[in-house]
């Protein structure tokens, strides 16, 4: 491939699926032998591949409406401080991951300043969940959209929303991480994964619910061991709560003990999420939960999609429960998990549903460098790219 000048991206993103995104696509981009120049917002795993952060991206990790309005006044600032970065640092193309209410703000003003600066939003937003009028909304703000959802160009197009290239979700470039583990038959005791979350909102709202859950476990004889996998960021607030506790999980901090958990793990109660992608791509018989926050029913009536889990999205189907607000009781969890936690029909609907959702994964190990390939496309870096996978679009 003819190399022109080094590629100048700035990417902003302020989560940590974001920053493992943003990573993924630098190594995509130096598979291609193509040289960057990055400027925006990073985490450590683009940290570690050379990347500079403009300030600590963790300032961005806010979820629910109270908080989001707590902080409004920090986030302008921080809004205008990005905006001000990439006039300044003059890119050919602007990568906008996740964090969507911080990006649509950081797009519009962009928009204003450079109005010829190709932007790419990575992740389509949730419209097929609520707010389908976005869509429409999003045409001028962004040039083009990397979906990880293979429906999602589709849906786009008939909400009349961006151009939307499906890329592949990024777990599915190592299949191989989760292995092929029988768990037909627990262990016993269980080895219970309980996974509150990655935002200290939604932390704060689920631990009790976990708490009470597990006590209720315990008084039904349901013999169990809870591990906890948790983020650096949440690990001194989930310790400091989790030591009060009547029954204490074992708190699994880092990748290698994250992945060994989930290696061992045959059941979890799991916060609604990215992770429970990971838990289907582990079989892991598991149990969705999650709690709004104070204004949450604004959102309830907004909502429109038939469920929030990631397999069932994918799959097609329903394979996780999912127990929102009121229908997340810890009576009704503990009973819920005390039969998956066995052999039996419950256990094996999911564990099959589980193998399904790996087949349709494992299809898409071969877009692993197709979003790259489609950001050199949209910065009109060089005038011929190397067809080397055929990108799928709305238009299909």
């Amino acid at each position: 491939m003819t190399k022109i000048h080094p590629l100048r991206i700035y990417i902003v993103t302020g989560e940590a699926s974001g920053d493992a995104l943003g990573a993924e696509l630098l190594r995509s981009l130096q598979r291609q032998n193509i040289e960057w120049e990055l400027g925006g917002l990073a985490g450590p795993k683009m940290q570690a591949l050379g990347a500079k952060s403009l300030f600590d991206v963790t300032q961005l990790s806010v979820m629910g409406l109270t908080a989001i309005i707590a902080k409004l006044p920090k986030i302008h600032s921080l809004i205008r401080q990005v905006t001000r970065d990439i006039a300044a640092f003059k890119p050919d193309i602007l990568l906008l991951i996740d964090s969507p209410d911080f990006n649509y703000a950081v797009a519009k003003r962009v928009k204003k300043i450079r109005p010829d600066l190709p932007i790419v939003k990575y992740i389509c937003p949730s419209v097929w969940a609520w707010r389908q009028g976005r869509a429409k909304k999003m045409n001028a703000l962004f040039d083009h959209i990397l979906a990880i959802l293979p429906f999602e160009p589709k849906l786009m197009k008939e909400l009349g929303g961006p151009e939307t290239t499906y890329v592949g979700h990024p777990l599915s470039g190592d299949m191989e991480q989760f292995g092929d583990k029988d768990r037909s038959v627990p262990a016993n005791p269980l080895k219970l994964l309980v996974l509150p979350g990655s935002r200290k909102g939604e932390v704060k709202r689920l631990l009790p619910l976990i708490r009470d859950t597990l006590v209720i476990m315990k008084q039904r004889n349901i013999a169990f061991k809870a591990v906890m996998p948790t983020v650096d960021h949440l690990a001194d607030y989930i310790g400091e709560n989790v030591s009060q506790w009547p029954i204490k999980p074992k708190i699994a901090l880092g990748k290698k003990a994250k992945q060994s958990a989930f290696e061992d793990g045959d059941l979890a109660l799991a916060c609604s999420g990215t992770v429970l992608l990971e838990l289907g791509l582990f079989s892991i018989p598991t149990v969705s939960i999650y709690k709004l926050d104070a204004l949450g029913f604004i959102v309830k009536h907004m909502v429109v999609g038939w469920t929030a889990c990631l397999p069932n999205l994918i799959a097609d189907r329903t394979i996780i429960p999912e127990r929102f607000e009121e229908y997340g009781h810890p009576q009704a969890l503990a009973r819920e998990l005390e039969l998956l936690g066995k052999k039996g029909h419950q256990r094996e609907a999911q564990l099959e549903g589980f193998k399904l959702l790996k087949e349709i994964m494992r299809e898409d190990s071969a877009k692993q460098d197709l979003a790259a390939l489609k950001i050199l496309e949209i910065a009109g870096w060089q005038k011929q790219i190397e067809k080397r996978v055929t990108p799928v679009t709305n238009s299909q």
